[in-house]
């Protein structure tokens, strides 16, 4: 099979996508997607993406992570696939889209390179001692701390990502250092299982979070800084509710091309660049 694929990436996330919208492809393939996600044998990404037409919306968002499986929201996936939808002319300046936790409405820079998407509104906090919990699309856990810059977050997210609490379902572990206006934050993401450049869902988680930590209500911007570059979340809170909340930052065309997608006996990927 060969599969025409486009890369995308937004502050460092990077993705596969695919334009589906034939149908064509079925992508019900957790080994062929991990070894296409693969960034030694495959293409590389931090997860993969699939364009397809929905009743009533502009398309639909399928995600995958990295290790082939469905996924929750991923912000910055959102972010890269209205880019993509834009690149194919499938949108303008503005979309509605159903994604795997519901429609989301997003805009876009005339350029294309500029995504604001808004995100599920989020009523429930909860602490786990010292961090705080919260889902965002995906659940997030967000935790501040001192000297990022040179903070072991692999294993240590590794670690909380793994514990009984959190073990089943997994959970996506942010660390948070104050800088500036804004804040600084890095990010183990289940799924990939590793720490990720960027992660959307997960600034949001923090920047949600943080209003939480200093009182803060109404009308609300956060600039955040991932390892990957910059992002902008900008929400209301009530005290009770956030609402309007939107992920901003880039989400740009680094590439496409094609692969050659072969099925063993035993149904396993093997995959050579074309």
């Amino acid at each position: 099979m060969k599969l025409i694929f486009y890369k995308y990436q937004g502050a460092g996330n990077d993705f596969i996508l695919v334009d589906n919208r034939s149908g064509q492809i079925d992508h019900h393939n957790p080994q062929l997607i991990s070894k296409l996600c693969d960034r030694r044998f495959g293409i590389g990404g931090d997860g993969m993406m699939f364009l397809q037409n929905a009743d009533g919306y502009d398309f639909e968002m399928v995600y995958y992570n990295a290790d082939g499986q469905p996924s929750s929201m991923c912000g910055n996936g959102g972010r890269c696939i209205v880019a993509f939808a834009k690149y194919l002319n499938v949108i303008g300046t503005e979309t509605n889209f159903l994604a795997v936790d519901g429609p989301h409405y997003a805009k876009i820079s005339a350029s294309g390179d500029w995504v604001s998407l808004q995100m599920i509104d989020v009523d429930t906090v909860n602490r786990d001692v010292d961090a705080y919990v919260l889902n965002t699309g995906s659940p997030h856990y967000v935790q501040l701390t001192n000297d990022l810059e040179h903070k072991d977050v692999y294993n240590e997210g590794y670690a909380i990502r793994n514990n009984p609490t959190y073990l089943a379902k997994g959970i996506n572990v942010n660390f948070v250092e104050p800088l500036d206006n804004g804040y600084f934050v890095r990010t183990y993401e289940r799924g990939v299982e590793d720490e990720t450049y960027a992660c959307g869902t997960g600034v949001t988680a923090v920047a949600l979070a943080m209003a939480k930590e200093n009182g803060l209500t109404g009308q609300i911007s956060t600039p955040v800084k991932v390892l990957g570059g910059n992002l902008n979340i900008r929400f209301n809170y009530d005290g009770l509710k956030f609402t309007q909340i939107f992920l901003e930052g880039p989400a740009v065309k680094v590439f496409e091309g094609e692969i050659e997608a072969e099925y063993t006996a035993d149904h396993k990927a093997v995959n050579q660049p074309a």
